[in-house]
C-alpha cells in the first residue's frame, strides 16, 4: 500500500512511530554502545520528543478540515525547525577546524543546576569541544548529520500529510 495515499491519521501516527524509533536508537546508543550525549544531542532528543508529541496528538485527533490539519502541520514545522537549528549547529561544530573548536565545558545536568535557563541555552548553542567529537558514523554521516536528515524528512512528511489534497468521502 502506498504510504502517500494513507489517511492523515495513519501518516501522523507513522511520523510518531518514526520519532519513537529514533529516540529508541538514541537511548540504545547511550546505554548499550556507551555513547554519552553532549548537550546539543540532548536538545536534539528534546526536539524529536516534541515532534513525536505533535505527531501523536495530530494522529489521535485526526481533524477533517484543512485548517485543523494545517495547524498540526504548522506545529510540526516549529518542532522540526527547532531540531534543524540544533542539529545544524551541531554539524557546523563538527566541521570546524581543530584549532577553532571551543573548549569543553560542563555537562548539561551541571549547567541546569548552576545557571539560569537563558545562560544554559547560550552556553549550549555556543557549543563545546565534546560536541565537535565524531564518535559514531553510519554510511559516512555522523549522528547529528543523520538527525538533520531525519528532521528534514519528518518535516516534509508532516507538511505533505497536512497540506495534500484529499478526495471528498461520499
Amino acid at each position: 500500500m502506498n504510504p502517500f495515499r494513507w489517511s492523515f491519521r495513519a501518516q501522523f501516527l507513522t511520523g510518531f512511530a518514526l520519532c519513537v524509533a529514533l529516540l529508541g536508537f538514541a537511548f540504545y546508543s547511550q546505554y548499550q554502545l556507551g555513547l554519552n550525549p553532549c548537550p546539543l544531542c540532548t536538545f536534539q532528543r528534546g526536539a524529536f520528543l516534541l515532534l513525536a508529541v505533535v505527531f501523536l496528538i495530530g494522529g489521535l485527533h485526526s481533524p477533517k478540515g484543512v485548517g485543523g490539519r494545517g495547524a498540526y502541520g504548522g506545529l510540526a514545522l516549529v518542532a522540526s525547525a527547532l531540531g534543524l537549528a540544533v542539529a545544524g549547529r551541531h554539524v557546523w561544530l563538527q566541521h570546524l577546524p581543530a584549532d577553532k573548536v571551543p573548549a569543553c565545558g560542563p555537562d548539561l545536568a551541571y549547567m541546569m543546576e548552576a545557571f539560569p535557563f537563558a545562560d544554559v541555552l547560550r552556553k549550549v548553542f555556543t557549543g563545546s569541544g565534546e560536541c565537535a567529537v565524531v564518535d559514531w558514523t553510519f554510511l559516512g554521516l555522523s549522528m547529528p548529520e543523520w538527525s538533520l536528515a531525519w528532521f528534514l524528512a519528518l518535516l516534509a512528511w508532516a507538511l505533505f500529510a497536512a497540506f495534500r489534497r484529499r478526495k471528498l468521502q461520499a
